[in-house]
């Protein structure tokens, strides 16, 4: 069985090729990138991501992002042998809740065995060839080749990856995930709003939960927390990666751990049923949340990729474009903070590989008779909002596509460098405009139609005694972002905000 898996990685040529690509599933990639004084941008290492995206027999659908680190080895196997050790015959629609999780959880653990299992040899011979150095690193030519030997091996056995996955059966979402990775489901009402569910918090080293179980197991938590990674990585639990599993007694953080503290063993979430559901699932790796969280903050990152996503499906008409359309989109935005050289440009000077998978759930295409947009800044303002079935009131956040580094001065765009398909005042709303709601803190998008405007409330504002309007638009969230991406710590010049 070690011998068939070792054959399994190393071939070029994968058995899970033969199985049917899910249609309604997009993915998009970028490889990594570190960026010069210029700007210019190249790649450091091969993209160690990697993705699956399978249909099943009886309604069942399988898919995965998996952010490989040190090599694409562990990526590439795991999403293989798992694969094999889902959809061969064990899973079936007469499986309930427990059944499934169940089922998940042994996959994770046969993988993570299955994986070590392949790397026996290099590990044997690591041992062997340890015992021909000679003392006090005397090299002669014989120690020579093995030191190089040894480092082949050592490269060999190196690497690990996180991982999430989506399973689809009986039309209910079940989310295992192992590591930073992350899931995110988004639901459109009838009325046009988005509710974006994040499933499952990552497993890093700000996760209280994991740190809790990491200080049960002897290890100091506070010590951990600070240091913001182990071994090189921000993840508590990881596929592969020998030297932190096999080796965690020499490792500092680790070292006072009663038993193996980094763990391949996912958390599962079976609470999503998809009956009468439509929107979208999101499956993104590490690189790309990070990509985006270092240009704009991690506040409103959920809700500015689903806006993201919103827009393209709003104007894409090909399902397969629409992944590739939002990481390119990601991609521009962190390296415009870069080259603008402002408030966050420090954290953007390189980017990890990126994947995003789009699963369309009864999701409407556009006709195409838009152009995406591209590049751009999304700012929230807050309009209040009451629906016309319903008497009670809220407040939606419009989302408005700025062009990314283009300035303006009393509310003027002064700049000549829109690129093409950049939103501008006389494109259709639908191109700068998503939302989301704040009083249920989860995100939502206006129709296209405009309905979202013609549902407000039916009485009319009256004026002050100055013969003013009162403002029902609150601007206040788009001017503090605004001036914190334009400002250089200098205040905005026009004096960008109300007057």
């Amino acid at each position: 069985m070690a011998a068939q898996r070792r054959t399994l990685m190393q071939s070029h040529q994968s058995w899970t090729d033969d199985l049917p690509l899910c249609q309604m599933c997009s993915v998009g990639t970028a490889p990594n990138c570190v960026y010069g004084p210029d700007g210019k941008g190249t790649q450091s290492h091969p993209n160690e991501d990697g993705h699956l995206r399978f249909r099943y027999e009886d309604g069942c659908f399988l898919y995965g992002v998996f952010n490989g680190y040190d090599g694409s080895r562990v990526a590439n196997f795991v999403s293989q042998c798992l694969t094999a050790e889902l959809l061969l015959g064990q899973l079936n629609s007469n499986h309930t809740d427990s059944d499934v999780c169940r089922i998940l959880t042994q996959a994770f653990d046969v993988v993570e065995k299955s994986y070590f299992e392949t790397i026996d040899n290099a590990l044997a011979q690591k041992a062997h060839l340890s015992t021909f150095l000679p003392p006090h690193n005397e090299l002669s030519p014989s120690s020579q080749k093995v030191h190089e030997r040894l480092k082949e091996l050592e490269q060999e056995l190196t690497g690990g990856a996180t991982a999430v996955v989506a399973l689809i059966l009986n039309n209910k979402l079940y989310i295992a995930n192992v590591g930073t990775n992350r899931a995110l489901l988004c639901k459109s009402s009838s009325d046009g709003q988005n509710q974006v569910l994040q499933i499952c918090r990552p497993h890093s080293t700000d996760n209280e939960d994991e740190l809790q179980r990491l200080a049960a197991l002897g290890v100091d938590s506070a010590r951990v927390k600070q240091a913001g990674q182990i071994a090189g990585q921000s993840s508590t639990r990881r596929l592969g990666d020998y030297r932190v599993k096999c080796n965690y007694s020499e490792i500092d953080l680790l070292s006072a751990a009663k038993t193996m503290p980094i763990i391949a063993e996912p958390e599962i979430d079976s609470s999503q049923s998809l009956d009468n559901v439509r929107g979208f699932l999101l499956l993104m790796s590490e690189g790309l949340i990070n990509a985006l969280e270092s240009a704009h903050g991690p506040e409103q990152a959920n809700q500015e990729i689903v806006a993201m996503v919103a827009a393209e499906l709003a104007q894409q008409n090909s399902l397969e474009a629409v992944a590739q359309s939002v990481v390119e989109r990601v991609k521009r935005l962190h390296h415009d903070v870069y080259v603008s050289g402002r408030q966050r440009a420090a954290y953007c000077s390189r980017h990890e590989d990126m994947t995003l998978l789009i699963r369309n759930i009864n999701y409407p295409l556009a006709d195409g008779a838009l152009t995406p947009t591209q590049g751009g800044r999304i700012y929230p303002v807050s309009v209040p909002y009451s629906n016309s079935q319903s008497t009670s009131k809220t407040s939606v956040t419009l989302s408005l596509v700025m062009p990314s580094q283009n300035v303006l001065t009393n509310g003027t765009n002064t700049a000549s460098t829109l690129e093409e398909g950049t939103p501008t005042p006389g494109q259709s709303p639908t191109a700068t405009l998503q939302s989301t709601n704040t009083q249920t803190q989860s995100s939502s998008s206006s129709s296209g139609d405009g309905s979202l405007f013609r549902q407000r409330g039916s009485q009319a504002a009256q004026p002050d005694e100055t013969g003013r309007v009162p403002p029902y638009v609150d601007f206040s969230q788009f001017y503090r972002l605004w001036g914190g991406d334009h400002s250089d710590g200098q205040s905005t010049q026009g004096g960008l905000g109300p007057q």
